[in-house]
């Protein structure tokens, strides 16, 4: 079974947030760290912030932050509210299923007890559980932020830092 990238970036963003608790998050910080369009996480925000996993504060110095504590936030609970169906197969959308066999046939009960071992799994894990090595998911968090470089100055020499031009003078 293969998650949605919206499903995927909602627990990137939640464990992102969950590393950062000591402050809140933006949204830009989350794009730049996963390389994650802004728009779309937009829409993973608003979509966390109704479930109650995040909490959002608006204005100039806002952010979110986590809407309960990590080890609250069950990664099965996240996937089910992210995922917009488990269709595995035709014959799970019993409103469009064509399927001529499905009256007899048995990949339906053996998907969907498969379904579910997969999110029983899900469900012993939370979000602090994902972030247990915290140290060495920040590192890499900011070894993955794009390096923002300060353009050189019009006559393309290089610039001396301030205190060296002090002792010059």
């Amino acid at each position: 079974m293969k998650l949605t990238d919206y499903t995927d970036y909602s627990l990137r963003t939640l464990m992102y947030v969950a590393l950062r608790d000591d402050r809140l998050v933006t949204i830009q910080e989350i794009s730049d760290a996963f390389d994650i369009p802004r728009n779309h996480l937009v829409k993973i925000v608003h979509a966390l912030g109704k479930a109650g996993y995040l909490a959002t504060v608006r204005g100039r110095r806002g952010g979110m932050r986590l809407g309960r504590t990590a080890s609250k936030i069950v990664v099965g609970d996240v996937v089910r509210s992210m995922e917009p169906d488990f269709h595995m197969v035709e014959c799970f959308d019993t409103g469009h299923n064509q399927c001529v066999i499905t009256a007899a046939c048995g990949l339906r009960g053996a998907l969907t007890a498969a379904l579910k071992a997969y999110l029983d799994v899900l469900d012993h894990w939370t979000i602090a559980d994902l972030i247990e090595k915290r140290q060495t998911l920040s590192r890499l968090l900011q070894a993955s932020s794009p390096v923002r470089f300060t353009p050189m100055p019009a006559n393309d020499a290089p610039r001396k830092p301030a205190a060296q031009n002090r002792r010059e003078r």
